[in-house]
């Protein structure tokens, strides 16, 4: 009888921490789970070297990677350098063809490094672009999971994610999205993917349904 755990590594979304997984529960005597924090980028780091450096925190083989909105983009980058099970992205894209028209502009004309660094201290401005509208809580409660505000790695991040070059799509990347997520909207999706309930903030609204399926999602071939 094999009892062995799989191993799955979390990697929340732009400015979140590992708060946003706290409502996800999987059985402990199937699994065993991981949240990866942010690292500071080092100068003029690209997102594949930024990535190689994350995923020296996956020290389990044949683990699944879990990425949310931004951290979607990481894990797939991760993925191309060591050797895992599944990347499962959520309120993500799999590819630079998936950003929506106002990021593929930024990334003609460079209008996102003119954004001022102000607004990463403004939690309005945060929220929305961190868990998108249609936040129906007080902005005051999701605080907490913005602990990741070093101007450093948001400056870094948003560019890394404008100007992400992707391509063609790994097999092993699955994609749940929620049809009212309004950071990258449902329209600009292509097929595969799994459509659920909620917004960009689904991995928290919806964790009831994430709890449920994910088992039979990493064990699907």
């Amino acid at each position: 009888m094999n009892n062995k755990k799989t191993h799955i590594y979390f990697v929340p979304g732009l400015a979140a921490d590992k708060e946003i997984f706290e409502n996800i529960s999987l059985p402990e005597n199937t699994y065993s789970l991981h949240v990866i924090s942010w690292l500071i980028p080092i100068k003029k780091e690209t997102i594949a070297q930024y990535a190689k450096r994350m995923a020296g925190f996956v020290t389990e083989k044949n683990a699944v990677l879990v990425g949310v909105s931004f951290g979607g983009v990481l894990v797939q980058e991760m993925a191309k350098h060591i050797k895992v099970q599944k990347v499962i992205i959520i309120s993500s894209i799999k590819n630079k063809e998936e950003l929506p028209l106002p990021m593929k502009m930024a990334r003609s004309t460079n209008a996102h490094k003119l954004l001022p660094t102000q607004w990463i201290h403004n939690l309005d401005s945060l929220v929305l672009f961190a868990f998108g509208k249609g936040i129906k809580k007080r902005l005051e409660l999701y605080q907490k999971y913005l602990s990741e505000r070093n101007p450093d790695y948001l400056n870094w991040s948003i560019n890394a994610l404008v100007n992400w070059d992707q391509v063609e799509v790994p097999t092993s990347v699955v994609h749940i999205h929620g049809e009212k997520d309004t950071v990258f909207p449902i329209k600009y999706l292509s097929n595969p993917y799994i459509r659920i309930k909620g917004g960009h903030a689904a991995i928290m609204t919806q964790a009831q349904w994430f709890n449920s399926e994910l088992p039979d999602i990493i064990l699907k071939k």
